[in-house]
């Protein structure tokens, strides 16, 4: 199927507008903050129920369309949700921010206050994200979060962020998580151009180096998800859970093109020798073993055999990937990459792309079936998506 030529800014440009209309002006809430669930035909099922993961994505997305488009209406929307992260989510005594809570007559009502460094480090790359696009006050709620993630979820031995407290942060979970700490070091990088301060920049270097060298000597090179208390892999964690959201088990070919992605980045703020020839080698793991050569796309994640564990196709892995191959053809003028790019975006236009009325699908069978029609539920907008055509809008040639 012919698609756009995604190796033009102009109809790359077109793509995240025909996105954004699929959530602007529909998914604002004017009581507060936006809906978070959504049907392929953009109906809302669930007005009530907020999630910090789409919470901060609506504002980065915002953040982005403002910055790049300037037009008033991405900067009322950004504002609007920023609003609603402060007032709804945080906690004004323990710092935290509810993981879920019901918006009920402009109430908030806390489903799971549960502390997740997955989530602050979303929250600080909305306020970079905020304070990038001239949002003054985002610049404190930065720091201010960067410094809760400092007091609650560092640990300078391990080089690495924990990943779980209580709602009154007594009690710190055993579980460590790679998922977080990638996020994290995406955080950094955005409060890194937003602040130009050098402690933002120094720790996703650490970030990446940690995971993506130390932590994947642990488990044959490639990175894996889930380990112990003392950093130790956990091969058996959510082994029979094989669609949890946020805590997949095995190698997850999305996370192996996103890391290759941020290395790229990091490389840009803070070249290193290392950082390119592993951004490849993570990004040709990810394509080799995640290809589906029969019906396109790339699957969700493999295990150690290198068998694959999930044969689904997810939006967001196809969008990364795409960013990481933008970057890596940009880089080093290799048309391999570029290759790569042209044929996951012509899978994903063909399967994924909801071309008349906007947004991506989320999950597809192998053989490219839908799952349901639920497009967006709490987790997506699409933040995967069109963040993958902003990379690639800087880069193409």
């Amino acid at each position: 199927m012919t698609g756009p030529d995604f190796r033009s800014r102009a109809a790359l440009a077109r793509h995240v507008a025909d996105t954004l209309a699929f959530y602007h002006p529909r998914g604002v809430d004017p009581t507060g903050g936006f809906y978070h669930y959504y049907r392929d035909d953009g109906t809302i099922y669930d007005a009530r129920t907020r999630h910090l993961v789409s919470s901060t994505r609506f504002v980065v997305s915002f953040a982005w369309a403002w910055r790049h488009d300037s037009d008033p209406r991405w900067d009322a929307a950004l504002r609007h949700g920023l609003d609603f992260l402060r007032a709804a989510h945080r906690h004004p005594e323990s710092g935290g921010y509810a993981w879920t809570l019901r918006w009920d007559g402009g109430r908030a009502v806390p489903l799971d206050a549960t502390n997740r460094c997955y989530g602050l480090a979303f929250v600080l790359l909305a306020h970079a994200h905020a304070a990038l696009a001239g949002v003054e006050s985002a610049r404190d709620h930065l720091h201010e979060t960067f410094a809760l993630m400092e007091r609650r979820f560092w640990e300078p031995a391990a080089g690495l962020y924990a990943d779980e407290a209580t709602a009154d942060w007594s009690v710190l979970s055993p579980y460590r998580g790679q998922n977080a700490n990638m996020h994290a070091c995406e955080a950094m990088l955005a409060a890194w151009e937003a602040t130009r301060e050098p402690r933002y920049l120094e720790r996703a270097a650490t970030l990446a180096e940690r995971v993506t060298v130390g932590q994947a000597a642990l488990s044959g090179g490639l990175v894996w998800e889930h380990y112990h208390q003392d950093w130790s892999v956990d091969w058996e964690y959510n082994r029979h859970d094989r669609m949890n959201i946020f805590r997949p088990w095995g190698h997850q070919t999305g996370h192996l093109a996103e890391w290759a992605k941020l290395l790229l980045t990091l490389d840009r703020h803070r070249p290193a020798d290392w950082l390119l020839p592993r951004a490849a080698e993570l990004f040709e793991a990810a394509v080799t073993r995640g290809w589906d050569a029969e019906h396109g796309g790339l699957v969700y994640g493999f295990g150690p055999d290198g068998a694959w564990c999930d044969d689904d196709k997810y939006f967001w892995v196809q969008a990364e990937a795409l960013a990481a191959a933008a970057l890596l053809g940009a880089r080093t003028g290799e048309s391999r990459w570029w290759d790569w790019y042209d044929r996951i975006w012509a899978y994903a236009w063909a399967w994924f792309v909801d071309r008349r009325r906007g947004g991506w699908y989320r999950i597809l069978r192998r053989d490219n079936r839908k799952v349901s029609d639920e497009k967006s539920p709490a987790g997506k907008v699409d933040y995967h998506t069109m963040g993958a055509c902003r990379e690639a809008m800087d880069v193409v040639p």
